[in-house]
C-alpha cells in the first residue's frame, strides 16, 4: 500500500472482507485499499501485521479488533465496523487512542425484525420439521395429529430489550394480535403506549410468555442473561428465539432444555461459538432452527450498511465526525 499524498489525498485502508460494491467504490475512489480476499476471516496476526500500515480499518464482527490490534495501528484514525454491535472491538482501548468507532446502527432494524418474525413462524409451525419430512420421503399422507404446533395469533409475546429491533418486533407482534410483555433496563412509556405493550421484570415475562424474542446487546450484564434458572422459569410449551448475539444465552443450558423438554423449541439466527461445530447437539435437535446470522441478510440492507461503512471510515479519515459514533467522547 503506499503512503497518502498530500497530493492526491489517497488513504491507506485495509478493509477485512470484500462488502457490497455500492460502499467499496466509495472508498475507492480516495483509498488506497486492501482487501482481505479470504473466504474465512483474517487471523488475528494478519490484522496486526496489515494495521500497521493503515489509517483507516474496516471491520466485520467476525474480527478480533482487540486491544493488542489497536496498539499496532500506529497510523490508525478510525475504525469502521460493517455492523451495528461493536462488541468484537476494544472501543476502551480505541478511545484510549482518540480513535473514532463507527458503525451502522437502524439501517438492519426491519431486515433483522422480519427474520426474528420468520424464526418464531418456523418453530411456532414447526417448518423444517415439515421441510425434511417431504425431503426425506416420510410424508405419506395427511394426518390429524401429524407436526402439531403452536398458535401465533392471540399469544403472548415477551421482548427481552427494546430497542429500535425489539419494537419493529413489536410491530409485528400486533398484526398477529399478540399480548406483548417486554424487559428493559429503562421503562419505555412512550413505546408502551404507541405500541400497546406492558413491562414485566424479566422473571415474569419469562413465566408467562408463550415465545420469548431476544433482542438486548451484548454487554457483561446480559452475558448468559438466559442461563438455566431463566430457562427453568419459561412454559414447557413456550419458544425461545434469539436474533441479538449468541453468549446472551448459555448454550450448555439451552442444550438440556430442549432435550430434557424445559421448553418446546428454540430459533436462532446467532449461537456461541458462532459458527457451532456441525456436531454439536443443538445442530441435530429437531426442536431447534438455527440460521446462519441472516438478521441483516438483504441485498438493500447490506448494501445500505456499506454506504453507512464507507461513509464513517471517510469521516474519519478526513477529520471530520463520524455521522454514526459509538465513542463520541473522542470529540470531547
Amino acid at each position: 500500500m503506499s503512503e497518502r499524498s498530500q497530493g492526491g489525498s489517497r488513504y491507506p485502508v485495509y478493509v477485512t472482507r470484500r462488502i457490497p460494491e455500492a460502499g467499496l467504490r466509495l472508498i475507492q475512489e480516495v483509498c488506497d485499499v486492501h482487501i482481505w480476499e479470504g473466504e474465512m476471516p483474517p487471523p488475528k496476526e494478519v490484522l496486526v501485521r496489515e494495521v500497521a500500515h493503515c489509517e483507516g480499518l474496516l471491520s466485520l464482527v467476525t474480527d478480533p479488533v482487540d486491544a493488542e490490534v489497536i496498539a499496532a495501528g500506529g497510523r490508525l484514525r478510525v475504525i469502521s465496523q460493517y455492523a451495528v454491535g461493536v462488541d468484537n472491538i476494544d472501543v476502551q482501548a480505541a478511545t484510549a487512542r482518540g480513535i473514532p468507532v463507527g458503525h451502522t446502527p437502524g439501517v438492519l432494524t426491519e431486515a433483522t425484525a422480519d427474520l426474528t418474525f420468520a424464526l418464531l413462524l418456523s418453530a411456532a409451525r414447526r417448518i423444517v420439521e415439515g421441510v425434511d419430512t417431504v425431503r426425506s420421503g416420510k410424508w405419506r399422507t395427511w394426518e390429524p395429529l401429524g407436526l402439531l404446533g403452536n398458535d401465533v395469533w392471540g399469544a403472548t409475546l415477551g421482548i427481552v430489550g427494546l430497542g429500535r429491533i425489539g419494537a419493529a418486533v413489536a410491530r409485528r407482534a400486533r398484526g398477529f394480535a399478540m399480548h406483548i410483555l417486554y424487559y428493559d433496563i429503562t421503562r419505555k412509556p412512550e413505546l408502551e403506549r404507541e405500541l400497546s405493550v406492558a413491562y414485566a421484570p424479566l422473571p415474569e415475562l419469562l413465566a408467562r410468555s408463550d415465545f420469548v424474542s431476544l433482542h438486548c446487546p451484548l454487554l457483561p450484564e446480559t452475558y448468559h442473561l438466559i442461563d438455566e434458572q431463566a430457562l427453568r422459569r419459561m412454559k414447557p410449551t413456550a419458544m425461545l428465539i434469539n436474533a441479538a448475539r449468541g453468549p446472551v444465552v448459555d448454550t450448555g443450558a439451552l442444550t438440556r432444555a430442549l432435550q430434557e423438554k424445559w421448553i418446546a423449541a428454540a430459533a436462532l439466527d446467532v449461537t456461541d461459538p458462532e459458527p457451532l461445530p456441525p456436531d454439536h447437539p443443538l445442530v441435530s435437535l429437531p426442536n431447534c432452527t438455527i440460521v446462519p446470522h441472516l438478521g441483516s441478510a438483504t441485498i438493500t440492507t447490506r448494501e445500505r450498511m456499506a454506504l453507512i461503512a464507507a461513509e464513517n471510515l471517510l469521516a474519519g479519515l478526513r477529520g471530520e465526525r463520524l455521522p454514526h459514533c459509538v465513542n463520541p467522547e473522542v470529540y470531547l
